[in-house]
């Protein structure tokens, strides 16, 4: 008896995964041809596609290479490179922004670099593009060359 009602069982089972698998062939696709409607697609604005680091007209930026971003960083994707410069108006060194790299590959998105920046210097782009051939290229530079520090408006 317990033979025959696992059978009814079996086929019962069955039966509900046809039923699913023929209303999805009937339902309208809404698969989106990525190539070919590239100018049609538009992620949300509170996407985290890549990371950025935004500069004005003057080529200057916010990061003051304080390096939270990097030790809040769980895999080690972001490396603020900082070099030590003497500022004129006191006389007393102080570090400064010479590099900052972003491993794009090993990045897990989860944002907890852009939370923690105290100057709000880096954040996400809506870019979701980043088939390459080599994993070296996956690393990119942030800072613009012969970028510096915006100053503080009072």
């Amino acid at each position: 008896m317990e033979y025959i009602k696992n059978i009814i069982i079996g086929i019962w089972r069955l039966m509900q995964g046809m039923y699913i698998t023929m209303l999805n062939m009937i339902r309208p696709k809404v698969t989106e041809q990525y190539p070919e409607n590239r100018g049609k697609v538009f992620p949300h604005d509170r996407m985290r596609g890549q990371l950025v680091m935004p500069h004005n007209e003057a080529n200057e930026h916010k990061c003051t290479a304080c390096g939270i971003c990097q030790m809040n960083c769980p895999n080690g994707t972001i490396q603020v490179i900082s070099k030590k410069e003497v500022d004129e108006a006191t006389g007393k060194e102080k570090k400064v922004l010479d590099r900052y790299l972003y491993d794009i590959g090993s990045c897990i998105f989860c944002a907890l670099c852009t939370t923690s920046c105290p100057q709000d210097a880096i954040e996400w782009s809506i870019n979701f593009e980043h088939a390459v051939f080599t994993r070296s290229k996956l690393v990119e530079r942030l800072n613009r060359e012969d970028s510096t520090l915006m100053k503080k408006v009072k």
